[in-house]
């Protein structure tokens, strides 16, 4: 039986049409920064919610439903994502969360990679305060409510001390540690936002110490206004704890200008510039 008309010739052209489509997608690859920097952001998103949609089942099966247990497993599939990006990290001062009982830990917040730094470096019956809006992205939102993860609604202040109230109680009866983002936001311009002071409450009310955590700044490897997604190098500091007992909420200003200057100071040490830490944004903000 003969091979319908242009069979013969697709197939002499094929291989060299899909050869000819290889090279262009390659040289859109290797020309266009725009265009790399969307395929790995998008790679990364749709990594996330894979995983997240994997490692459910293995949460519920195993600990048979939301418990801050499950981050152990979530921490140890997170830790994979450096290897697909060629991402390093580099820590000290992991020691400083070996403290008996619970704690208050602040970060900065730059990016969406922040999920990895956090999940290299996460202690043992760890949680984190997030936005409810995190709630509702899919198998994320749910993995993250498995976690234990503490969702608060940031237009409702009056919602959000309620909760920050019942965080604080659930620290101390629970023996756990919790970590918050003092900026609020992310903040990828290589120095700290002013800091939200309800962390620092938090920590004086229970009189529970707060310990201070610094992530170089990503900007030579990650910067979105510049489309820039490479490989690089995380440096994380740990600081020492700092104590609570006997503040009182007066002192809340102060401690939380102590902090914001210590970790600002720590980021321009981490980034390569140690010189600029004199001036800058306010530390605290209302």
């Amino acid at each position: 039986m003969e091979a319908p008309a242009g069979v013969s010739s697709w197939g002499s052209w094929g291989p060299a049409l899909a050869a000819l489509v290889a090279v262009g997608l390659a040289s859109l690859w290797w020309l266009s920064p725009v265009l790399r920097f969307r395929l790995k952001v998008g790679f990364y998103c749709v990594l996330c919610l894979l995983c997240s949609a994997l490692t459910a089942p293995v949460c519920l099966l195993w600990n048979h439903g939301r418990t801050v247990r499950n981050m152990t497993i979530i921490k140890n599939v997170v830790r994979s994502f450096k290897y697909f990006y060629g991402v390093r990290f580099e820590t000290k001062g992991l020691e400083h969360f070996e403290i008996e009982g619970p704690c208050v830990i602040v970060s900065n917040h730059q990016s969406i990679l922040d999920m990895m730094g956090l999940m290299e470096i996460l202690p043992e019956r760890c949680v984190q305060i997030g936005k409810r809006e995190l709630l509702y992205f899919g198998s994320v939102g749910l993995i993250m409510w498995l976690g234990g993860v503490i969702f608060i609604n940031r237009k409702s202040t009056s919602n959000a001390k309620s909760v920050m109230a019942e965080v604080g109680q659930a620290m101390v009866t629970d023996n756990v540690k919790v970590w918050i983002y003092p900026e609020g936001t992310r903040n990828g311009n290589g120095d700290l936002l002013p800091f939200k002071k309800g962390a620092f409450h938090l920590a004086i009310q229970t009189q529970v110490p707060i310990i201070p955590v610094v992530y170089s700044s990503f900007s030579s490897f990650y910067n979105p206004a510049k489309n820039l997604f490479t490989s690089g190098k995380i440096r994380v500091e740990v600081l020492p704890p700092i104590p609570t007992e006997g503040l009182t909420s007066s002192d809340v200003d102060k401690l939380t200008d102590r902090c914001y200057t210590t970790m600002r100071e720590t980021l321009f040490r981490l980034s390569g510039r140690p010189g600029e830490v004199n001036g800058g944004a306010p530390h605290v903000s209302q």
